[in-house]
């Protein structure tokens, strides 16, 4: 510490005598060793009290007292920006293992709409963090079935995105989409309650759609009701199927229900994100939804989740993540 006290006693002078840039880059250079060192701020100071005193004798006690004043200063001010830091590195440690978990998520939790030749089905979700508590998986296993299941994790971040994959687990092993959907609520619901977190549940709403004969087989575990529009009768029908959020009980039986689609039907199914208007006071989301999805039913189903996406945002900003899906029986 002797050594660069003198180090900095010389080059303080030598700056003073001649004021160039010089010196003080050499000084700036000298901070760089100082630094290296782990001297302290207040230690600086006190550094620089010295070589002041040195220089020009002694100095009023006023001057002395104010030197005193700042070293305490500094002293607090290195702890607290220590601290701040230390911080902004934890910080930045999570918001890197935060994008490490999101992308395997978007990878574990990717899914493909599929295209059969008699439905034009259409989807958006966007989670309002970087993690989505939302998910949406189809199964299109041969021309005879295709089965859909919209689901929302009661919870965020990362523990809402490990309960999500530990669904698609389930819904990898229930591997035939012709399976009555009550029977994956109730597979899904033993795997659920068993693995996760008591304070995790999970609404979910699974449909089976019998491409042959057109019925669409229904089951829901405390899920928002999916909306049915009937063409012929230009009618909405909200398809009620109360049951007990998966995890909660074991052993819970779910029931199902059929609906046979006609030409130019549609369904829209939703998490609750999407009808949760809490600023907007007696608005009513439901129906807003259904009237503007019958304003742009002309469209292809994924114009439609756009359009009504597009048009939500308007009104609030996203609060929950939001997912849509709509299926329109396409006309034979």
């Amino acid at each position: 510490m002797e050594q660069l006290k003198i180090q900095y006693k010389k080059i303080l002078s030598d700056y003073i005598q001649n004021l160039n840039e010089s010196n003080l880059y050499i000084g700036q250079n000298f901070i760089k060793q100082l630094i290296q060192k782990n001297v302290s701020p207040e230690e600086v100071i006190s550094i620089h009290k010295q070589a002041v005193i040195e220089i020009y004798g002694d100095l009023p006690d006023s001057m002395k007292h104010s030197y005193d004043f700042l070293i305490e200063v500094m002293l607090n001010f290195g702890l607290m920006f220590k601290e701040h830091q230390s911080l902004l590195m934890k910080q930045e440690e999570l918001r890197i293992e935060m994008d490490i978990a999101t992308k395997i998520q978007n990878l574990l939790l990717e899914t493909s709409i599929p295209k059969p030749n008699s439905l034009d089905i259409g989807m958006i979700s966007i989670p309002v963090r970087k993690m989505n508590g939302d998910y949406v998986h189809f199964r299109h296993a041969d021309d005879s079935y295709l089965s859909v299941a919209v689901t929302d994790v009661v919870g965020k971040g990362v523990p809402a995105a490990l309960c999500m994959s530990m669904v698609k687990y389930g819904l990898d092993t229930l591997e035939y989409a012709p399976i009555n959907p009550s029977y994956v609520l109730e597979v899904l619901n033993n795997i659920i309650e068993k693995s996760v977190d008591d304070s995790m549940f999970v609404s979910l709403f699974y449909g089976r759609y019998n491409l042959k004969d057109d019925t669409f087989t229904y089951s829901s575990a405390g899920h928002e009701p999916a909306i049915y529009f009937n063409a012929a009768e230009q009618t909405y029908y909200d398809l009620e199927s109360k049951g007990l959020l998966l995890g909660i009980l074991r052993q819970v039986k779910y029931n199902q229900f059929d609906i046979k689609l006609q030409d130019d039907d549609f369904l829209i199914i939703v998490t609750d994100g999407v009808t949760d208007f809490r600023e907007l006071e007696n608005f009513n989301s439901r129906e807003y939804i259904k009237s503007l999805a019958l304003s742009c039913c002309h469209l292809s189903a994924q114009d439609m989740c756009k359009t009504i996406y597009d048009d939500l945002q308007k009104k609030q900003e996203l609060e929950d993540d939001f997912t849509i899906v709509i299926i329109k029986k396409n006309r034979k």
